[in-house]
Order: C-alpha cells, then sequence, then structure tokens
C-alpha cells in the first residue's frame, strides 16, 4: 500500500498553495467577509490557471483544500461554481451537456443545485416544488432556500415533483434545468449569514415558471436517485473543505504561539501543546479518511459509509480545530481572521447533509453488511 500521492497531484497542491497565498491576499478575504460577495475575476484565474481541473479529480480535491485553507470564502464561491456538475455528467443528454455542462467546466458559466425548500432541510423526498407538464413544456411553481450560487449562477439544476408518489414519496421527483433569466424566476440573496459570506446564498422563487420539457435531466421520476448519486460524490468534496478550514486554523494557531515571546512563552502550559497536538492528529485522520473515500470514489465504486464517514468526522475537526485556535489565541484570535474561520467553519457540519443524516446513512450500511453477513 503506497500512501504517496502521485506527482502530478502533488505538484497540484503547491501550484493551488501559491495561487491561493498570492490571490486570496487577507485584505481580499476581509473585504469578501464584510461585502459578502467575492471576487469572479479569481475564479476565472483559477479556470486559466488550471487550478480547478476537471479532468483531474485529485488535483481538484488537494486544490479545494489548500484554497479553503487560505479563504475558505473565496475557495469555496471559485471552486463551487461547478455545484451538480456530476448530475449533467453522469444522467445528462448530449444536448444538455453541450449547452450547459462544458461551459460551465470551462469556467464561462456557474450553476447551482437547488434541492432544499423552506422548512425542508433534511427532508429531500418532502419537497413541495412542482413541475406540471403542458404539451412540450413544463410550468414550475414553488420554492427553494438556502440554495449556493443563489444569485450569481447561470441555470440551476433543480429537483421538483413531476407526479404524484406511490407508497414512498421520493418516487416522483425528476431533476429540471432552470436558466436563471426565465420569467417568473425570482432570486433574493440572504445577507447575514454566519459563515463562508463570499459564497452567494440565495431564497429561489417559482411563478408559472415555463421550460422547455427536453430540460429534464435523465428519466423522468428519477431525480431523486440523481441527486442521492451526487451527495456520495460532493460529501468528498465538503471533506476536502472541511480539512483546509482545519489545517488554516492549524497554521493561525502555530503562528501565534511563535509570536509569543519570553514570559508569555514559558507560561505556555503542557495541556496547551497536547491541545494542539490532538488537533493536529484529527486533521491527519480526517485526510486519510477522505483520500480513502475519494480513492474509492475516483476508481468509480463509491463507498456511502466511508464517504459520510469522511464527511462528518472532516466537519466536526473543522469546527473543533477552529474553536481551539480561538480559545488559544484568545483575544488575539476575537480580532484576527482565526475569528472568521471559526465562522466558516460550522457550515460543514451542515450542508451535503448534516452530521446526523451521515451517521445515519453510516448506520443503515452497518445493518446492510451485517444483513449480508449472516445471509
Amino acid at each position: 500500500m503506497d500512501f504517496d500521492f502521485p506527482e502530478e497531484a502533488q505538484a497540484a497542491r503547491k501550484k493551488a498553495r501559491e495561487f491561493a497565498l498570492r490571490e486570496f491576499t487577507p485584505a481580499i478575504a476581509k473585504e469578501s467577509d464584510e461585502l459578502e460577495t467575492f471576487r469572479d475575476e479569481i475564479r476565472k484565474k483559477m479556470f486559466a490557471e488550471n487550478i480547478i481541473d476537471v479532468n483531474s479529480p485529485w488535483s481538484l480535491v488537494v486544490a479545494i483544500e489548500e484554497t479553503c485553507r487560505v479563504d475558505p470564502g473565496n475557495a469555496i464561491a471559485s471552486t463551487a461554481s461547478m455545484f451538480g456538475a456530476e448530475i449533467l455528467m453522469l444522467f445528462g443528454s448530449e444536448e444538455q451537456k453541450e449547452k450547459f455542462l462544458l461551459p460551465t467546466q470551462r469556467g464561462e458559466k456557474i450553476m447551482g443545485l437547488a434541492v432544499t425548500e423552506p422548512g425542508g432541510g433534511s427532508d429531500v423526498a418532502g419537497l413541495k416544488t412542482k413541475a406540471e407538464r403542458h404539451g412540450d413544456k413544463l410550468i414550475l411553481n414553488g420554492s427553494k432556500m438556502f440554495i449556493t450560487n443563489g444569485t450569481t449562477a447561470d441555470f440551476y439544476l433543480m429537483l421538483v415533483r413531476t407526479s404524484t408518489p406511490d407508497e414512498k414519496k421520493h418516487h416522483g421527483l425528476s431533476v429540471v434545468i432552470v436558466e436563471a433569466n426565465t420569467p417568473g424566476f425570482t432570486r433574493n440573496k440572504l445577507v447575514g449569514k454566519l459563515g463562508v459570506r463570499a459564497t452567494s446564498t440565495a431564497e429561489l422563487i417559482l411563478d408559472n415558471v415555463e421550460i422547455p420539457a427536453d430540460r429534464i435531466v435523465g428519466e423522468e421520476g428519477k431525480g431523486f436517485y440523481y441527486v442521492m448519486t451526487f451527495f456520495n460524490i460532493s460529501r468528498v468534496y465538503v471533506a476536502a473543505q472541511s480539512i483546509g478550514i482545519a489545517q488554516g486554523c492549524m497554521d493561525r494557531t502555530l503562528e501565534y504561539l511563535k509570536t509569543l515571546k519570553g514570559k508569555e512563552k514559558e507560561e505556555i502550559l503542557e495541556d496547551t501543546q497536547f491541545s494542539v497536538v490532538d488537533v493536529a492528529t484529527r486533521i491527519e485522520a480526517s485526510r486519510l479518511l477522505t483520500y480513502k473515500a475519494a480513492s474509492y470514489l475516483f476508481q468509480f465504486k463509491p463507498n456511502p459509509a466511508l464517504t459520510s464517514m469522511a464527511k462528518s468526522y472532516a466537519s466536526e475537526t473543522a469546527v473543533i480545530a477552529a474553536q481551539k485556535a480561538l480559545e488559544i489565541a484568545s483575544a488575539y484570535g476575537m480580532n484576527s481572521d482565526i475569528e472568521r474561520f471559526f465562522r466558516d467553519s460550522k457550515i460543514m457540519e451542515i450542508w451535503e447533509g448534516t452530521s446526523e443524516i451521515e451517521k445515519l446513512i453510516i448506520y443503515r450500511s452497518m445493518e446492510k453488511s451485517l444483513e449480508g453477513e449472516v445471509n
């Protein structure tokens, strides 16, 4: 078993780190957080310089990790501009890929994935947004909430109900493509978020929005399965975001401790050193777990339990690392970018499935595994 990364991925890590340190300056990170916006020119640079490399999954993982290590807000706003692309890649028609997927992979368009609804949260199958067929058109009515790239996306993959479900409420759901400039489609930016304020998050409202019926992705009624397939992929990337945030917190903790001199340095208790080491160990464990989950995914045999373990553990590690960094740096931390990392870390435990949802997935997988052994 070889734990060394391929040379290509190692080079990608170095390149992403250098890019982030050069482009995501402290002043830009602070401005983006305060103004709740991101530098789209930086996102375009990331594509132009092949920091976001859609042809190399490992390079993309380490790029997410290294850029989030410097500034989670701008890093996520940039790398998540393809959020949901795997659904089109796996299930979209050739025409849909040509019109929507390829421009997104080139950095020319931004896309969003609209699943969550007001009051819906983790109950994906309970969504209420409907698409009714009228000849060769679909009429959409409903709303979505907390949508990433909400006001910046050129188009969205949207999970809607296209037919009445049978005894299983996740039946009858479909994924459709909705362009942002479609009449009847309204986007309301959500401001004052706890963290990752550089990303655009919005409420989407559909009032008799008309789209061609050929904007259904894949088979009608299979949307729930497409979205769940995507989550098994995207959770690896959220785990990478979490590792980047945790490592960024560790960097800042060590930088702060190095500034201490004289009596302050002497008064650093062993307990503090032990706490730092405990967090460093969690980061490394999170990284190895994430890379293992990624290795299965990139061999086209994803392991949902392992992916959920990686996402759950890494996201908890990000929160722990941020909290410990703030505790150690104390008053200094409250007035530094450690405070921003602390706020940015919390969403890791929430989006792409809360930690509780991840643990339910893990337990159900364990049950199935045991049943297989017994039978």
